[in-house]
């Protein structure tokens, strides 16, 4: 049992189901603004929507920013935390902290600036400006109203040195390279496929792998105009276009540039990858997956069929020290911050 008047560091004192649940897994979270002893609460100055449930919603009502915003309002408002019913994700945001219980030990005081490193999907979360300077067509939110930090949650103060739009994009994605990292450590100068390289968690997995050893590095993209753009960055030995739900073509292109791999990177948000995952993979080999389109059915069966023998990780999002190290890579490699900063100029051009 939960102490009501103590709270539990996991945030389940504020899960509404009829059943014991987590809050990430739970349908409803109570978001009254009032603190536990060891939560925090936020002022929301930003959403970062993951690039999943940003995309779900984009193709479910056609690019329609309007209808885009009034179904996160939705949301939100019935949930008390911003999860896609679809895709189960939530992303992140940038705020101020504007109250510290007395027995939070996140290490936060009162004006920190903040990104959150908990996903919104376990977030209680109430919006009060009713979205109205977002348009809907961007995964990045302005956004007023509050959030609430659980005793056992993660977020880091946004450096001075930095945009805070940057900040928060690197941090929505900065468990990749950190797990990337650790696992290449793991091999004798692998052979490392990031699917999705040019994008924000498979860019900065390109360059962790490289600065972790890797022998060879290999950015997959899905067409030519990403290619050019990963090449320009110059963060990938080899770079190949191939659509990632293909299994032969995506094998087939790994391979010509150096495969199989001893680690492949899926950092594609779509669904249906899993199986070219497997078949670009050296025996022995390990295949991390960091897309929130990933089935787990799909991963387990398909590799089963093939008779792979290789490791699945299921990237959670959390290693030790994953934003120190993100934002480390970003300053210290020019062609993952061009990338960043492109996209983000891209995104404030729609």
């Amino acid at each position: 049992m939960v102490n009501a008047a103590q709270g539990d560091p996991t945030g389940l004192h504020r899960v509404l189901d009829e059943r014991p649940v987590l809050p990430q897994a739970a349908e409803r979270l109570d978001a009254r603004r009032d603190l536990w002893p060891d939560e925090v609460r936020v002022r929301v100055e930003k959403l970062n929507l993951d690039a999943a449930s940003f995309r779900q919603l984009e193709r479910k009502h056609s690019g329609d920013g309007d209808a885009i915003r009034s179904e996160v309002l939705a949301i939100v408002a019935s949930r008390g935390k911003m999860q896609n019913p679809e895709t189960g994700s939530g992303g992140m945001l940038v705020g101020t902290v504007e109250e510290v219980g007395p027995e939070s030990n996140l290490g936060l005081k009162v004006g920190d600036r903040i990104a959150t490193l908990v996903s919104l999907s376990l977030t209680p979360l109430v919006i009060e400006d009713g979205l109205a300077r977002w348009d809907g067509r961007s995964e990045q939110v302005p956004a007023d109203g509050y959030a609430v930090l659980f005793g056992r949650s993660i977020a880091a103060v946004i450096p001075d040195d930095l945009p805070a739009d940057l900040s928060l994009a690197v941090m929505d994605v900065c468990g990749a390279p950190a797990l990337t990292r650790r696992i290449v450590e793991q091999y004798d100068a692998p052979v490392v496929a990031v699917i999705g390289g040019a994008g924000k968690s498979g860019s900065l997995s390109l360059a962790a792998a490289k600065a972790a050893g890797a022998r060879t590095t290999i950015g997959v993209v899905p067409h030519e105009a990403e290619a050019a753009t990963l090449k320009g960055a110059d963060i990938a030995d080899q770079v190949v276009i191939a659509d990632a739900r293909d299994p032969l073509a995506l094998r087939d292109a790994v391979t010509s540039a150096g495969g199989p791999a001893d680690v492949t990177v899926v950092c594609v948000d779509v669904p249906g990858c899993e199986g070219g995952a497997v078949l670009s993979t050296a025996d022995r080999g390990t295949v991390i997956f960091f897309s929130m389109a990933t089935s787990f059915a799909a991963a387990a069966l398909g590799a089963e069929g093939l008779a792979a023998d290789v490791t699945m990780l299921v990237g959670n999002g959390y290693v030790p020290g994953h934003a120190a190290y993100a934002m480390e890579l970003l300053r210290s490699t020019d062609g993952v911050r061009k990338l960043f900063t492109d996209r983000l100029a891209h995104e404030a051009a729609r």
